[in-house]
Parts: structure tokens; sequence; C-alpha cells
């Protein structure tokens, strides 16, 4: 488990453990004046989930997933079973979601638990709030139709957009390499010293990819000063 205070940006925590087969980031984003947060892409592994919830002491309001892919997706059934929280989806990532046990086959996969329907959806400019935090979702497709990133000033939890020295893929069944071009290219747009919380790997900053990405080296990047 990895606790990562953000300086700057109020009271806000961030506590990642990292589950499954595809070493995923499962992140509990705490609002430190309320105790109230959420949790980010539960991927595997409930129990080491819950462990992180204990440990914080912590309530979980609310379950925002970035997109719908299998390792993102595998604990949510047994958190439900202990935590009273809404799942929330971007409804294009439906498909992804509903068909998670094939694609877990597909991998070789046993034992993965399909998760029942989410409870809500996410749309591009909607403002979501852990505890008295505000997250914008900002719809980025291009590693899944309906893949979100969570947005605040300084802190972006990123999915699968952007990792340290890569990105998502765009080989899966339901992807696009033009979609992700776009997306990217929206992304480095934004401030340097945003810190990037990514689906896989260690956390980064908007600045640091920018400057060393090989794979944004094809983007019209912004002037840095």
């Amino acid at each position: 488990m990895t606790s990562i205070a953000v300086p700057g940006h109020g009271s806000l925590t961030i506590e990642c453990v990292v589950v499954g087969a595809f070493r995923e980031n499962a992140y509990l984003v705490v609002d430190e004046a309320t105790r109230h947060g959420v949790l980010v892409d539960p991927g595997d592994e409930p129990d080491r989930i819950l462990e992180m919830v204990s440990r914080a002491g912590a309530t979980v309001d609310a379950i925002w997933l970035t997109h719908g892919h299998l390792d993102h997706i595998g604990a949510i059934n047994a958190l439900r079973a202990r935590i009273p929280a809404p799942v929330y989806l971007h409804p294009l990532d439906r498909p992804l979601y509903d068909t998670g046990t094939e694609a877990a086959a597909r991998f070789g996969l046993t034992g993965f638990d399909q998760p029942g329907p989410p409870d809500r959806e996410l749309a591009d400019g909607q403002v979501m709030r852990a505890g008295g935090l505000e997250f914008t979702v900002v719809h980025t497709p291009g590693h899944a139709p309906g893949h979100v990133v969570f947005l605040r000033p300084g802190v972006m939890l990123g999915g699968d957009l952007l990792f340290r020295g890569s990105i998502g893929r765009t080989d899966l069944p339901g992807c696009n390499a033009d979609d992700m071009q776009r997306s990217l290219a929206w992304a480095v747009r934004l401030p340097g010293d945003t810190a990037v919380y990514p689906g896989h790997g260690p956390a980064t900053s908007i600045g640091l990819e920018w400057a060393t990405n090989p794979f944004l080296t094809g983007i019209a990047l912004p002037v840095r000063r």
C-alpha cells in the first residue's frame, strides 16, 4: 500500500494498492477534512482493498471507474457486499464491463467475479465529489470507448490513458488509436505540474511525460516555458 499526500491541493490524500494478475492500481481518494472519499478502479483482491480502507479510517461514498476492462472491475461484487457505495461508469463502456468473464477467458484467467450492473452513469464535464473535494469527469476515449479521467487542479486520476514512459494499449476490442491520439493531445496541454495517477505503474506528471515519453513524440505539444 502506498500513501501519497498531494501538497497544495486541500486535504487530499491518495492511497494505492497494486492488485491482480495485471498489477492494476486500485486507489482510495480521501478528503482528510471529512475522512470521506471514493475508491477508483478496484480491480481485484477485495480483501486488500478493504484493508486499505480500514487502515485509512475512511468512509467510502462511491466507486468510480475510469473504464470497464476486467482488471479495473474485478473486486466490485465483493466490495458491494461490504460497502454501500454506488458504482459509476461511462455508458459507452458497458459492453466491456458486461463481458468481463469472456475477456478473462481470453487471457486464460479463472475465477473472475463478473460484477452486476453499475448504478450510475458518468458524463463528460460531470462534477464528482470525494468528501468535500471536487473532480471533473473528462471523456478520454482511445484505450476504451467510455474511458474517462477524473481531474482537479494539479491531480489527474488517469486510468489507462497515460503511464510513466508509455500509454494505454490500442490493440484490444473497443480501442481506437485515433481517439487515443486526440485524448493524449488534450492531456499534454494540462499544466506540467499536474500529477498523474495511472491505472498501472508509478505516478508521474504531465511535464515529465511531455519531456520524456516516446509515445508522445507524434503529438503537437504545447510550448513549455
